[in-house]
């Protein structure tokens, strides 16, 4: 997996300064470095390209990485709200997303994002692409509060459902995460509210959308 996805990046992704940045400054803060890889960003750019998404949330900000993708997207005509559990984390996301030109198109709501998604949900908000990239035990969880607050033929994407290809290699050493994924990507699979396909760049995403 590792060589497959080392020459997708070398292939389809280009040196990109601005993402460069946020890896740096991400390292300067002390965080992990846990952001989408290069090919990975790049996919979510194109699929809210494709979906002519304009309305997009974000569960798990850390840096701002996936949020510049996200925004890069939908351009100038789009807005992004991203929920993330720490403060200082949005702050820094906040920062690298104006310094990439979409300060003014990005909303931070910080704490427990369950919380966050209820909010959003009573007070009659929607959106037509979704990005899950936070704890995963609560994928779940997010998904279905996710489709709570979904336009019909959104489109719901999921990060790190190959748990390092453990959830399809019995031979590898299992992870933390491993039966976590392999039961959301069987819920995702069988959802009658979803159509679904993991695709496995990166660490893999499962990309759903909402039957219209």
């Amino acid at each position: 997996m590792k060589e497959t996805n080392a020459y997708i990046n070398e292939v389809f992704t280009k040196p990109d300064e601005v993402l460069a940045g946020v890896i740096t400054s991400i390292e300067q803060h002390g965080m992990r470095q846990i952001s989408v890889p290069p090919a990975s960003g790049k996919l979510l750019t194109m699929l809210v390209s494709i979906s002519a998404a304009k309305n997009v949330l974000e569960i798990g900000a850390l840096g701002g990485y996936s949020g510049i993708c996200l925004a890069r997207g939908f351009g100038s005509e789009g807005k992004l709200t991203s929920l993330e559990l720490e403060e200082s984390f949005a702050q820094l996301a906040k920062q690298n997303l104006s310094e990439a030109g979409f300060g003014d198109q990005v909303t931070y709501l910080t704490g427990p994002a369950l919380d966050s998604l209820k909010k959003l949900s009573d007070s009659g908000e929607s959106f037509d692409f979704f990005f899950i990239d936070a704890d995963k035990e609560n994928y779940e969880n997010y998904l279905e509060a996710c489709l709570k607050i979904a336009q019909p033929g959104a489109v719901i994407v999921a990060d790190n459902v190959l748990a390092g290809g453990t959830v399809a290699d019995p031979t590898l050493e299992p992870k933390q995460n491993t039966e976590i994924m392999k039961s959301f990507n069987q819920v995702t699979a069988n959802h009658p509210k979803l159509e679904s396909l993991l695709i496995p760049v990166g660490d893999g995403m499962t990309v759903s959308q909402v039957k219209k």
